[in-house]
């Protein structure tokens, strides 16, 4: 399998973990930035809603869990980052539209 659709393996892996407070999964949230596959090695560069996001710690593990449970993929690191910083204009627009934004 490519690195190409490595990205996308964990791409829909990380759509497994939902922000508890939203009910929205990470990735249609916006909150994942970029994901890098290198062997199998997979970088998920990410965010949270605010910096003192209650549930911070669950959703950064559950990106890294999600990341690791995809085949070929061994080890995951989770960047967490602040800029760009979050705002609800990142979340799916199909997600917006579903909340009534």
């Amino acid at each position: 399998m490519s690195d190409t659709d490595m990205v996308e393996s964990v791409r829909e892996g990380l759509r497994g973990v939902m922000d508890p407070e939203l009910g929205i999964n990470i990735v249609d949230l916006g909150l994942v930035y970029d994901i890098e596959v290198e062997d199998a090695l997979a970088r998920v560069t990410m965010t949270l809603t605010s910096p003192g996001c209650p549930a911070g710690g669950q959703i950064l593990m559950g990106a890294q869990n999600a990341a690791e449970g995809v085949d070929g993929i061994d080890t995951a690191e989770v960047n967490l980052v602040w800029k760009p910083f979050w705002t609800p204009d990142r979340i799916d627009p199909a997600v917006r539209a579903m909340m009534g934004f």
